[in-house]
């Protein structure tokens, strides 16, 4: 038998965007737990703005897991929070209730900013550095700094040990900002292991005394890009079927539910999407080939395969809950009859 440490992580409830929350237990099994031998887990809710002191007591649901690659016998845990009962779903579970399918492919791009004593890294103590334009994928140290690139490789070594998706990295457009890119089959799938890849970067940077910033315009009204968290989708049917007209009819619905797309992209959303920095303004919907300033840009490779393929939704931004995110995608879209279904 191994003694296997167990790191339990959830999201609490603080509003308007949820913090991670961890704690470790040590249990002992003869090889690496699968998931229905994780045992539910207690945690003080008034503690997290999930319950108040005199009826405190919450559960800890595992839902999915992964090894640890920065501890021995370590298992990254991801959770939902339940009722003491540990069947009924907290009301701050956003996990619970989205809607999933197994079909449909989701890809985030997870922007962020780096900060050290109040300011993004490589930011003199008063003023701006020199103005964006080198730093996107940029390379040295005047672009990038001493220490960025370093948090950011052994990032992804620790999501691709731990079985994360991870399907990329760049510099990005302002100085101090980075961004990384999760892959996954599956709405909770996918936004399972953004959260953890979250969690992942935010307890590395501990040790290099290094905050993430995930705030969508941290430095406000100036000349610096915002951060996003775009979103890449496709269900089967618009990988294998499409075609324009079930195109023109997706993006009309988008249109239309512009507002709810809108309500949980992310919050000071309408700091970012101005219409500068490569955004869309936050109340006018929008949609272009290659076009990085529409709020769904439709790749070259979607229309040269007969309106196939993925699209991405430009709006979402980098505080946003993916859970709520791909679950707003996937209602609009079943919004929108489909050849088989017109036919049955």
């Amino acid at each position: 038998m191994t003694k296997y440490k167990l790191e339990y992580i959830w999201l609490d409830g603080y509003k308007p965007v949820p913090n991670l929350r961890g704690k470790t237990q040590i249990k002992e099994f003869d090889s690496f737990p699968t998931l229905e031998q994780l045992p539910l887990w207690g945690f003080d809710g008034s503690s997290t703005m999930q319950a108040e002191g005199r009826n405190s007591d919450c559960v800890l649901k595992p839902v999915a897991h992964y090894p640890d690659p920065a501890r021995t016998n370590g298992v990254l845990v991801m959770c939902e929070v339940m009722m003491p009962d540990g069947v009924t779903p907290h009301e701050s579970n956003s996990r619970a209730t989205i809607l999933d399918d197994e079909d449909a492919w989701f890809g985030f791009e997870q922007e962020y900013f780096l900060y050290k004593d109040g300011r993004p890294l490589g930011f003199p103590e008063h003023g701006y550095p020199a103005p964006q334009g080198p730093y996107y994928t940029g390379v040295g140290y005047k672009n990038v700094g001493s220490i960025a690139r370093q948090i950011v490789e052994e990032h992804l070594d620790l999501c691709l040990a731990a079985g994360i998706n991870h399907e990329g990295i760049n510099a990005e457009v302002a100085k101090g900002q980075w961004e990384f890119q999760i892959f996954g089959k599956g709405s909770k799938k996918a936004a399972d292991q953004i959260w953890m890849a979250r969690y992942l970067l935010i307890r590395l940077c501990e040790k290099y005394e290094v905050d993430v910033e995930f705030h969508c315009k941290p430095l406000g009204d100036t000349d610096w890009n915002g951060s996003g968290m775009h979103c890449n989708f496709s269900t089967k049917y618009m990988r294998e079927v499409g075609g324009k007209e079930y195109f023109e009819a997706l993006m009309a619905a988008f249109d239309r539910n512009l507002h709810e797309h809108i309500a949980v992209y992310g919050p000071d959303n309408h700091m970012r999407l101005t219409g500068k920095h490569e955004t869309a303004p936050w109340d006018k919907f929008s949609y272009g080939v290659a076009d990085r300033g529409a709020s769904i840009r439709v790749p070259h490779s979607f229309i040269k395969n007969g309106y196939r393929g993925y699209l991405e939704d430009r709006r979402p931004n980098s505080q946003g809950d993916p859970y709520q995110i791909a679950s707003r995608v996937l209602k609009t879209i079943s919004e929108v009859p489909t050849t088989q279904s017109a036919a049955a």
